[in-house]
């Protein structure tokens, strides 16, 4: 079983030219409504992209709004248990307003909702499905001592622990050695790493500054370090080696839950005991897919797209 703990959140998406600069008013393009949230993105990933024998599970809250009632219906149609995803009376669910522009990149701003009230109590109620769990994952949109709380809680337990540090802030450093697999992207490695992350470009592996960044992470106890890179593929400071796996070129049309599909593709694949190698390569895939679509779950492809 994988148990994914962390956000879900209604995206609203509106497509944009361009993205604004401070004070402009533009005119934008297709406005949609999609379930999103990197905790619901990430457990729906690893329930598409996973063999029929793995189950998965996700601890989380939502509103008891009539977003709440559509986000529980969502996780539902992926066959994800939904146990222990606790609905907050008088709480808005949280919402996502995103900007998507031409390029495909995107910009976002969160309002946590109903997942600022997940608790170390709604872990521990959880506990025993997490004693089921092979792979626990977890992001930062929740509360970090509730984040904090749920890795030690499964690291204790003998789980894998997949952490993606994003949105990024700092973390206890003796955290980092209680997480088998830090999953970053560019700019949450170089905060995690106590490096300026506006002046981080990883171009290549064998670049000086991925080199110092894995290496301040390693020291912080570290063991698996995945940094995602967009276009440029992944860079994996592993225990068995280091290694840079190149991007499959696409156009991408929407960014939006790239990272989250890689995660889920990778988690998938290692619940089956596949090799890192392989892992990597399946998340590879199923991102490229996800950015050449619009959205966050609607982009998200299932096993079956997946040439393995």
């Amino acid at each position: 079983m994988i148990v994914i703990i962390g956000s879900i959140n209604m995206d609203l998406v509106l497509r944009v030219p361009r993205m604004p600069l401070p004070g402009e008013t533009i005119t934008g393009g297709q406005f949609r409504t999609i379930p999103g949230g990197k905790g619901a993105n990430q457990a729906v990933a690893c329930a598409r992209l996973s063999a029929d024998s793995v189950k998965v599970a996700m601890v989380a809250c939502l509103g008891d709004d009539a977003f709440g009632a559509e986000l529980r219906a969502a996780l539902r149609k992926d066959g994800i248990d939904d146990s222990h995803v606790t609905t907050i009376p008088d709480t808005a669910s949280g919402i996502a307003s995103i900007l998507v522009d031409d390029n495909g990149q995107n910009s976002i701003v969160l309002a946590s909702g109903a997942n600022a009230e997940l608790s170390p109590a709604h872990i521990d109620a959880a506990r025993g499905l997490i004693e089921q769990a092979r792979i626990v994952v977890l992001q930062l949109e929740s509360p970090l001592p509730t984040v904090i709380h749920a890795i030690r809680l499964a690291h204790a337990l003998g789980k894998t622990v997949v952490l993606n540090p994003a949105p990024a802030q700092a973390l206890p450093t003796e955290l980092l050695g209680q997480i088998d697999y830090l999953v970053p992207n560019e700019i949450e490695a170089a905060m995690l790493a106590g490096m300026p992350a506006s002046g981080i470009r990883i171009e290549n592996d064998s670049d000086e500054q991925i080199a110092t960044v894995i290496g301040k992470l390693r020291a912080a106890g570290s063991t698996n370090v995945l940094v995602t890179l967009g276009e440029k593929g992944v860079y994996a400071a592993l225990e068995s080696g280091s290694e840079h796996f190149d991007a499959q070129a696409v156009k991408a049309i929407d960014t939006t839950a790239a990272g989250d599909t890689f995660i889920g593709g990778f988690v998938a694949a290692l619940a089956e005991g596949r090799s890192e190698a392989d892992a990597i390569a399946l998340g590879q895939r199923a991102a490229a897919i996800s950015v050449a679509r619009v959205g966050a779950q609607t982009s998200i492809p299932t096993r079956l797209e997946i040439v393995i």
